[in-house]
Order: structure tokens, then sequence, then C-alpha cells
């Protein structure tokens, strides 16, 4: 655990994960194995860069799938989906669903963890059909009702 490091109640942290200085997890992030978080953007052996360590804010109920590398300086919105291997180097709109490397957004999800059926930008709504909540869709942001 490094230093300046916020970990919010009810967040896992899986196996083989290091949380390095300026991240911060708020309440019910799921942190899957072996993902890993970055603190230095520009690394490089022979310089010092530990003055130059960039905040990385994942949001409420965020979760981040196993081998996953979230590059330091993001912020990932609240109940996001960050798929297995994926790698983020840019912020992650609420609810997103990112895969791939670098990751780009897929869908969305409910704050169940089901995907909802909804394009990625536009006016829609849906509804988690575990729940029954309903999600509105407008332009490229997605938020509950």
């Amino acid at each position: 655990m490094g230093n300046k490091v916020t970990i919010g109640d009810h967040c896992k942290i899986q196996n083989n994960v290091s949380v390095y200085d300026n991240v911060h997890l708020e309440e019910g992030v799921f942190c899957g194995p072996s993902m890993v978080f970055t603190n230095v953007y520009n690394p490089r052996s022979l310089i010092e860069r530990k003055d130059q360590y960039r905040d990385t804010w994942v949001k409420k109920g965020a979760t981040l799938g196993a081998n996953c590398t979230i590059v330091c300086g993001v912020t990932i919105g609240e109940y996001a989906f960050i798929g297995a291997g994926a790698v983020i180097n840019k912020d992650v709109p609420a609810y997103a669903l990112m895969v791939g490397v670098p990751a780009k957004q897929i869908g969305w999800m409910s704050e169940f963890g089901e995907q909802l059926d909804l394009p990625v930008e536009g006016q829609a709504k849906a509804i988690c059909h575990h729940t029954g909540a309903i999600y509105q869709l407008n332009g490229k942001q997605l938020q509950k009702v």
C-alpha cells in the first residue's frame, strides 16, 4: 500500500494487486486479480519522478477486471466496468463498459453488473432486468433515474 492512498468501505482487492501512491478507491470498488495501477506517466529507470505522481480516482462501485491496467491520472466513473486485460489511458464515464487495448467503450452496465441494451451514445432508456432500475442515456452520459 502506497502513500496518499484512499480505500473506501466494502472494496475488494484480489490477489497480486498493488495499490500505489496517489490511488483513490471509493466505496465498493472491485479490483480483479493481478490488475495494475501505475503512478508515473512516463517512467525512466535513471530519472527520479516521485514528485510527478498522478492521482488516479476509481469511483463508487466500479469493477476493474483481472489483469487490466489503469494508467495514472485517469478517473473511472461510478459503476464503470473495465473488462479483463483492458488498458485504460483516459477517463471513463460512469456505467461505461470498456474493453480492449487501448480500451474503448462498447456499452453500458447497470449497478447490478448487467449489460444494458443501449447504444454507446444517443438518446435512450433501459431497464435492469434484475432490479427494475431505469437508466437514461443522454448523448454520451448515462444516469440512473
